[in-house]
């Protein structure tokens, strides 16, 4: 099989398991390929003409999966950044991801620490840390933290 057959091949098999960035795929590829870097970016050009590998819909489905898991929108981009999109895709994808960061990050916080409201300081800044370690910013954090109880707040769920 000729090395161009052979490239296509491995990029669909990768493809055909879940979507993967263009920077993915010239990653994993290399490593079977290492010589035809040429080859590689000729392989890919035609495989992204024919809409088998697309920068967007990977974006769409990396923020649909890392919301199923509970990460706020920093994490999110950091995450896509290292995966080679775009910062304009990047952005363009989460605003119009139709996610409510806030109730996400109450959902969040409410399956780690429970419906209560934090009562002391210590409390409260173990919750904030958790939150932006998942990927949540000030606003969405302040948000959960400062609505009282009864009020949207973790006590409302």
């Amino acid at each position: 099989m000729d090395p161009a057959r052979a490239l296509r091949a491995a990029a669909i098999r990768l493809l055909a398991r879940r979507e993967h960035s263009r920077v993915e795929l010239v990653r994993k590829l290399s490593v079977d390929f290492a010589a035809e870097a040429v080859l590689i970016e000729r392989v890919l050009d035609q495989v992204a003409a024919e809409g088998l590998q697309s920068d967007a819909r990977f974006a769409e489905a990396f923020v649909a999966s890392r919301v199923r898991r509970g990460q706020g929108p920093q994490r999110i981009r950091r995450e896509l950044t290292e995966r080679g999109i775009d910062v304009e895709l990047i952005q363009h994808t989460l605003t119009t991801a139709d996610v409510d960061w806030v109730a996400l990050a109450l959902t969040v916080s409410a399956q780690k620490f429970g419906r209560k409201s934090a009562e002391d300081w210590p409390e409260r800044a173990r919750r904030a840390r958790f939150l932006q370690y998942r990927g949540f910013g000030a606003d969405e954090i302040q948000a959960i933290l400062a609505a009282p109880a009864g009020a949207g707040g973790v006590d409302a769920l």
